[in-house]
């Protein structure tokens, strides 16, 4: 089985949507963990979000990717630009693949247009999931 790692700065939107979406998309076909270089706690409105796309991310907790550093991962997918650079080294077996996304946890405004950002940004992270699980 394949071991997946979505990695992100705080392990509190962007990689808890992704985690969320790659265990709905693949179910038994891979482990997948998020871990972040720093740990924010997860973000309510990524909860929120996730929850009214009908993927409940409740329980998850903020992770920091040296808690898996005795793991062997087949992925790690990056998705900000600030992880990839940070992101510490994996073995050469370890395909790192990396798509950067907006925060919607700098979103300003209203609930409603934070709402709005978390759901754009979701429904992005959605499609690249559905994207990678079906191209492994």
């Amino acid at each position: 089985m394949k071991r997946i790692l979505i990695l992100c700065t705080g392990n509190s939107c962007r990689s808890q949507i992704g985690e969320g979406y790659l265990k709905h998309f693949l179910k038994d076909k891979a482990f997948v963990y998020s871990a972040g270089t720093e740990t924010h706690g997860v973000n309510p409105m990524a909860i929120k979000v996730m929850k009214d796309d009908g993927i409940d991310i409740s329980n998850h907790t903020s992770n920091n990717v040296f808690e898996y550093k005795n793991l062997d991962f087949d992925y790690v997918i990056t998705v900000c630009d600030n992880a990839k650079e940070m992101c510490p080294y994996f073995p050469a077996k370890v395909k790192l693949i990396h798509q950067s996304f907006p925060d919607p946890a700098m979103a300003k405004g209203s609930e409603t247009e934070i709402y709005t950002e978390f759901t754009k940004v979701r429904d992005m992270i959605k499609e690249f999931c559905l994207d990678f699980a079906n191209s492994i």
